[in-house]
């Protein structure tokens, strides 16, 4: 056995990382954590975790796990753990702090195979997370966690709010990682002064010990500091991929390896400074870029990225409150095709909830009074009332904006510019170093040497590397004071490329108002009270339109067998009487209709005909604006609706064609699919209702909302309808932000032209190295702030 004292200096021999004092030994080789000990094992074995055995008794743990996790036997902490279950299956999410590599990675997301009661299983590696699903019939929640210890990944359970616990000790460990390359920047700096100036010092030994000073200070900077870009960088060369940790890692390498060839030999002062320069500024841009991911996460600041609300009932009145103001003990009332928004007990109403979201099984399932729904389901059936039971940030609803279910398979194309242009960046420096040693090998070695050491330094794309996160942040801050919120950052440059418009009417450029409904019919004060008490089940833009000109104050009568067909209306019985609420195809079977230039909403009533509604809409502000966008961009208008409007929109949508009308939610979806097979990039701006197939199918597509719970998450943005009118100035914004991350590519690539030709030559000077590196990086930092902030002032979006 190896003595476990020294390991500490030891390499992993699976994933070449240093060891751990936690680490394990196998076939006297060692391994920096359980996950890589167990790929070996698997990989050398050919055989899934035959190790652990659990193939041959499936459901079963170690009798040493049973009474440690006895406490998850309780249903009362159970329920405060899961984020959902039913009849078959059940979801959690734990926090593992011992994920240390992709080896881990994969032996978790391999559970499965380990346990067949595994269905699904998915790490997050950033966040430490686990979620899995299971079938609890076949696997208990005491097991399962008893298998994760057993394999080496006890999860961190505690009932208080697991974010703020797995965010500290990676945030802190960034902050510390700072701190320590400050340090050692600021003091190699004082050190290397008479280097600069060329002070003459009385003794020469002072100037060695200097040196032998800046090599002690770099040390904790590359190997503490700096060691998380050379793991990401040997990760993805194993998986076959150049990323800009390569070049980062290899910059700051020869950067190590040069000072202490220089010192040692007494042939120079080294680049110590430049080094800890580099390694403070990078991780000072991932802190940045942190604070970015931070900040568009929707589970660690939902309150601000979603401007949706949620009706509570309070002393018997129906009124929307902002969703970061739901807690525990509201009543709160959600209509057909609305999403739960935390988890609740049912009170009132037929629910056929929908967990597609959760899931990924589309089928409804019927919910009885008193029975706990999870957040996530969205309602398919009538209105339902029901009482939150835990908080919007402790249900699952918070994990959905980023969850797996809704990641498009397109999504490649989201790979932001940096990202491209990195690997093509690394293919190049390293022509150029190697150009640069073969061209002086024959005649000079040592030159040879001293030019592709020099050009690795001058070429290390720092500025690259920091110009996205900070340009991407500002943009963000700036995007969210206007009431539009992005998905990602990806999202931006997808805003930017962008040529083709495709906008919803109802709901999207149209907006309700009580003065522009008109009864039209002989329809009594019962007759009204049965249509407010179906219509107050929907959501749709029109059947609040037609609630409001009823009046509130409308007492509701029982609602059954309700259903709601997308684009066409509402099928329901209200107290025994049979309703039909929509337009003409589905109320008057097909029958022509008056024409108008007013959209109607017809009235059936136990199969006698009544009248209508007639909506006159009132559009949004600033749809003159938006309408202008034809300039620039291919602009399209799908409705649902009949064209009665199409006169009066002929002054917002002007070409040909570019109004279509009587479209179903497939037509809608058809449409941006040709589209798109005509090279279109497409934008989708709907209402997230009828529309949602739209938004997840194109390029881009915004959910535009008011003052409802009208969240979507096929959708990559949401934007307030308040700012609707600021469309284009967030479409040039856009454009303008990756202009700016451009020219600050450019403006990297100056400096490193100017660089590289000093080091083409071998005669890099530690004070021009100095001098470019850290220039170059506050020219970047300085010039993507200012130039995002005025690009903001000059679109009036600050």
């Amino acid at each position: 056995m190896i003595d476990k004292s020294t390991l500490q200096t030891t390499t992993c021999y699976h994933c070449g990382n240093e060891c751990e004092p936690h680490v394990h030994e196998t076939d006297n080789k060692d391994f920096c954590c359980q996950g890589c000990k167990s790929v070996y094992q698997i990989l050398s074995q050919n055989q899934l975790c035959s190790y652990y055995n659990y193939n041959d008794h499936p459901g079963a743990t170690r009798n040493r796990t049973d009474k440690r996790f006895d406490y998850l036997g309780e249903p009362s902490i159970i329920s405060e753990l899961i984020d959902y279950t039913d009849k078959e299956v059940t979801i959690v999410t734990f926090y593992i702090p011992h994920i240390h590599c992709s080896s881990c990675l994969w032996l978790l997301e391999q559970l499965n195979k380990i346990n067949p009661a595994v269905h699904y299983c998915r790490v997050d590696f950033l966040k430490k997370q686990l979620n899995i699903r299971f079938d609890h019939k076949q696997l208990s929640l005491q097991q399962l966690v008893g298998l994760l210890y057993d394999i080496g990944y006890e999860p961190l359970i505690s009932l208080q709010d697991l974010i703020k616990k797995q965010n500290l000790p990676q945030k802190d460990n960034l902050v510390l990682k700072i701190a320590v390359a400050g340090f050692c920047f600021g003091n190699v700096m004082l050190l290397s002064f008479p280097e600069y100036f060329g002070i003459p010092l009385h003794d020469v030994a002072f100037k060695h010990f200097f040196g032998w000073l800046n090599i002690a200070f770099s040390i904790p900077a590359v190997f503490y500091s700096g060691r998380g870009y050379f793991v990401s960088a040997w990760q993805n060369l194993r998986n076959k991929v150049l990323n800009i940790d390569f070049p980062l890692a290899l910059g700051i390498a020869v950067l190590f390896g040069r000072t202490i060839v220089e010192v040692i030999t007494r042939t120079g002062a080294g680049f110590a400074d430049t080094l800890c320069g580099l390694v403070f500024f990078l991780l000072v841009g991932k802190f940045v870029q942190k604070k970015t991911y931070h900040h568009i996460s929707f589970e660690r600041d939902y309150r601000s990225f979603f401007p949706v609300a949620v009706h509570v009932v309070q002393d018997a009145i129906e009124k929307p409150i902002p969703l970061s103001q739901l807690h525990t003990g509201h009543r709160m009332v959600i209509r057909h095709n609305e999403i739960i928004p935390a988890d609740a007990i049912l009170l009132k109403g037929e629910a056929m909830i929908d967990f597609s979201f959760v899931t990924g099984e589309a089928v409804p399932v019927n919910k009885t009074l008193g029975e706990i729904i999870y957040a996530g389901g969205r309602q398919t059936a009538e209105a339902i009332e029901l009482e939150v039971i835990k908080p919007v940030s402790q249900s699952y609803l918070t994990q959905l904006w980023n969850n797996e279910a809704f990641t498009r398979s397109q999504d490649n194309r989201m790979k932001t510019f940096s990202e491209r242009v990195s690997k093509y960046f690394t293919i190049v420096l390293l022509l150029v170093a190697f150009g640069s040693l073969a061209f002086w090998l024959p005649t000079d070695l040592g030159r040879g040497i001293a030019a592709f050491t020099a050009v690795l330094i001058v070429a290390c794309p720092c500025a690259l590397a920091l110009s996205t996160p900070f340009t991407m942040s500002a943009a963000l801050s700036i995007f969210d004071r206007n009431l539009f919120y992005l998905k990602n950052t990806g999202v931006v440059e997808q805003l930017a490329a962008i040529d083709t418009i495709v906008m919803d009417k109802t709901g999207t450029i149209t907006n309700g108002d009580n003065n522009n409904v008109v009864a039209v019919g002989n329809m009594s004060s019962y007759h009204k009270q049965l249509i407010y008490s179906a219509c107050s089940n929907s959501i749709h833009p029109l059947s609040r339109m037609v609630c409001n000109h009823i009046g509130n104050a409308v007492s509701k009568l029982p609602v059954s067998k309700y259903s709601e067909i997308p684009g066409k209306g509402i099928l329901t019985e209200v107290d025994g009487h049979r309703l039909r609420i929509g337009s003409a195809k589905l109320v008057l079977s097909g029958e022509a209709e008056e024409s108008t230039d007013l959209t109607k909403v017809f009235v059936l009533i136990d199969d006698l005909y009544l009248g209508y509604f007639a909506i006159a809409h009132h559009y949004r502000d600033g749809l003159d604006k938006v309408s202008r966008l034809d300039e620039t961009y291919k602009m399209f208008l799908l409705s649902g609706d009949q064209d009665h409007e199409r006169f009066e929109l002929v002054r917002f949508f002007k070409h040909a064609g570019s109004m279509l009308f009587n479209q179903s939610p497939q037509n809608k979806l058809d449409f941006i699919k040709g589209l798109q097979l005509y090279g279109g990039s497409v934008m989708m701006v709907g209402d997230g209702l009828n529309d949602s197939g739209a938004l997840k199918q194109s390029d881009l597509g915004i959910a535009v909302t008011d003052d409802v719970n009208n969240f979507s998450p096929g959708s990559d943005a949401i934007l307030d309808g308040r700012s609707f009118e600021k469309l284009p100035a967030f479409l040039r914004f856009a454009k303008d932000t990756v202009t700016i991350i451009h020219i600050s590519f450019l403006i990297s690539l100056t400096y490193n032209l100017i660089g590289l030709s000093y080091a083409v030559t071998g005669n890099l000077s530690p004070l021009i190295a100095a001098i470019l590196m850290p220039l170059s990086t506050v020219t970047i930092i300085s010039f993507t702030s200012l130039a995002t902030h005025f690009a903001a002032k000059n679109k009036k979006l600050l």
